[in-house]
């Protein structure tokens, strides 16, 4: 892999996961404070109901994020008996074909994604409490799907591969 396309992965992955985790602190901090605001100043609760609604769209967009991530690491949910007792050259052919059908499909939902935040857009929707443009929350399915296109093209063209990856400490 070039040295380019190693700095441009590094930082796809850091940026990944600086907003994975900054989006779940921001959600932990706003459910901690909508608690404490419901039990100590119940009157002034309805002031805060945009919380339930900002944290709904902040966990689509955690959920999308960690698609490219979760497959890296080999984290998707995968039944793997019968395909870890194959022997390499169909393991190899296997995976290889199993990369190929995600990717084309990671690709279709991005553009299907894409369609859709087109559509929410011309109606002009807006969230019932944040007031901000409804396509917003389309725009994540869209990123994330790319973001898992990139890592289906990584492993089929061979720089990364989930399959012979050690499971690390660090992973658990």
């Amino acid at each position: 892999m070039t040295t380019f396309a190693t700095t441009l992965l590094s930082i796809i992955r850091i940026i990944e996961r600086i907003l994975i985790i900054s989006i779940n602190l921001i959600m932990v901090g706003l459910y901690t404070f909508n608690v404490i605001v419901r039990e100590l100043f119940p009157a002034y609760s309805s002031t805060f109901a945009w919380i339930d609604e900002a944290t709904r769209i902040l966990m689509v967009w955690a959920v999308f994020l960690a698609l490219g991530l979760a497959l890296e690491r080999g984290r998707h949910v995968a039944v793997t008996t019968i395909f870890e007792k194959l022997t390499p050259r169909i393991r190899y052919t296997v995976g290889a074909l199993i990369n190929l059908v995600g990717l084309i499909f990671s690709i279709y939902f991005t553009y299907l994604a894409f369609e859709l935040v087109k559509f929410v857009s011309r109606t002009g929707q807006l969230s019932p409490t944040l007031g901000i443009p409804m396509y917003w929350l389309y725009v994540a399915p869209a990123v994330g799907f790319i973001l898992l296109a990139i890592r289906y093209l990584l492993e089929l063209t061979g720089i990364n591969n989930r399959h012979d990856r050690p499971v690390l400490a660090a992973d658990s």
